[in-house]
């Protein structure tokens, strides 16, 4: 694991990216998550999947992160999925009133067959 104890992998797919991350996201490395999803959108690839099982913590700034690569993927009609989402981070988007905005799969096999 890297010292910030975030990992993230990114796996680009013929439809989608996937973009697995795990650790913690948090203020001292949500720029690190933010910018991987930037690089993603700013390749041209809109459909993003995001594999959150291994994230046992995020705090508002990953979900700024999030919500930020939502709205840019929308406006060239894409979309950010969730997969596999650990409890943990279910809690924090729930509290946060964004579950609404994200459409969840049990697992990224289904998450990326959606788009």
């Amino acid at each position: 694991m890297s010292d910030s104890g975030l990992n993230i992998a990114v796996e680009s797919l013929k439809r989608v990216d996937l973009v697995t991350a795990s650790g913690r996201i948090d203020s001292n490395n949500a720029h690190e998550f933010d910018s991987v999803l930037k690089g993603v959108i700013d390749d041209g690839r809109h459909n993003i999947v995001l594999e959150l099982s291994g994230v046992n913590y995020m705090s508002s700034a990953g979900l700024r992160a999030m919500v930020s690569a939502l709205r840019e993927c929308k406006k060239h009609r894409g979309d950010v999925r969730l997969a596999n989402v650990s409890e943990r981070v279910e809690e924090v988007l729930s509290l946060a009133g964004l579950n609404t905005l994200f459409q969840e799969f049990e697992d990224s096999t289904a998450a990326v067959g959606s788009f």
